[in-house]
């Protein structure tokens, strides 16, 4: 396990096969196995909520879950500070609902064809009934975030929701711009992704009652392991197959977002191997993912989007150190470690 306390990772552990991918995280989030299923049975009766008109879209965006990686966050974050309740499978609902809303969303901004190894909303239905779809989960959360007791839930979601959809928004006016910096791509990343991370963990905190401290360090924990999984995802795009993914790839390039490899060829690169990059990416084809694939590789991109992941995930780890030693802090730790076995397998 990575040393939570540390700020570096000593030793980058092995690659993991994706059958031994899924078995340990089946393994991390068993404690909280009962409360993911909770979760998923709450999602699918907010089909209900829906007009029956347009209830198999609804049903068809809220069953396409994968990982339920924010609902664990919730769960791994509240039993880091006292325990789960009926309030925060609420919350995992909300969080999970906002999230799937942009991906259906994103999918119809990246022309995706497959996400999660089935054919996208869009794909099936149109970019029309997709857009409002998306629309219509995002209104549907904050109707459940209105819920709560005290308002603060629902500002946080409204808040956190306005912050992701502002990083996509920054992000669409970044694309096909070269001049880009890591700086810009960070913010960007911080907004439409490590958001939705960092309030599963603060909030999932605040339901158990958590001291502000704690609050603080487990946002902390999440905005670093959110922007972590955003830049591996964003290699995914580019390193991975679509067999073992199970979505498109080489969409962020079709669509002219440029993720951390691109940048570091750009930052690196000499003037003929830049311009042989814009071209490629401007006249995108998807048969120029292999000529941008060698780009990549001639200047250690991987290898360095490696050691930036890394960054984050001490960043994480070191978040966690100020917290109590409970059995919830150790599974945040596991699951830090975790998105570390799968950068190393990028590529493999």
């Amino acid at each position: 396990m990575l040393a939570v306390g540390s700020t570096t990772v000593a030793a980058q552990p092995p690659g993991t096969a994706p059958e031994e991918s899924r078995v340990v995280w089946k393994r991390i989030v068993e404690p909280v196995q009962p409360f993911l299923d909770a979760v998923s049975k709450r999602l699918e009766e907010q089909v209900g909520a829906f007009d029956p008109e347009i209830s198999a879209y609804a049903r068809y965006a809220l069953s396409n879950q994968g990982k339920q990686l924010r609902p664990a966050l919730v769960a791994l974050a509240a039993n880091a500070a006292g325990r789960t309740t009926d309030e925060h499978v609420t919350l995992a609902v909300v969080i999970e609902m906002v999230h799937l809303a942009t991906l259906v969303h994103d999918d119809v901004m990246d022309s995706a064809e497959i996400r999660r190894r089935r054919p996208t909303l869009a794909a099936n239905w149109g970019n029309e009934i997709s857009v409002l779809v998306g629309d219509c989960l995002f209104a549907h959360s904050l109707k459940l975030a209105a819920s709560y007791p005290t308002p603060v839930i629902c500002r946080a979601v409204a808040s956190a929701t306005n912050t992701v959809c502002s990083g996509e928004i920054l992000q669409t006016h970044r694309r096909l711009n070269f001049e880009v910096s890591r700086a810009e791509y960070f913010k960007v990343l911080a907004m439409k992704t490590a958001e939705l991370f960092a309030l599963s963990c603060e909030l999932g905190a605040l339901l158990s009652g958590a001291a502000e401290a704690e609050r603080a360090a487990l946002r902390d924990y999440g905005m670093a392991l959110g922007t972590a999984y955003q830049i591996y995802d964003d290699c995914v795009d580019v390193f991975g197959s679509e067999a073992s993914v199970g979505k498109s790839l080489g969409t962020d390039l079709a669509s002219g977002k440029l993720t951390l490899p691109v940048l570091v060829v750009l930052e690196r690169a000499k003037a003929e191997d830049k311009a042989r990059l814009r071209e490629l990416v401007q006249a995108w084809r998807p048969h120029h993912l292999e000529k941008v694939l060698e780009l990549l590789q001639k200047h250690d991109a991987l290898k360095e989007s490696r050691r930036v992941i890394f960054q984050y995930l001490a960043t994480a780890n070191k978040a966690l150190a100020t917290l109590p030693e409970t059995e919830g802090r150790a599974a945040l730790a596991s699951l830090s470690e975790f998105l570390g076995r799968q950068t190393v397998a990028l590529g493999g």
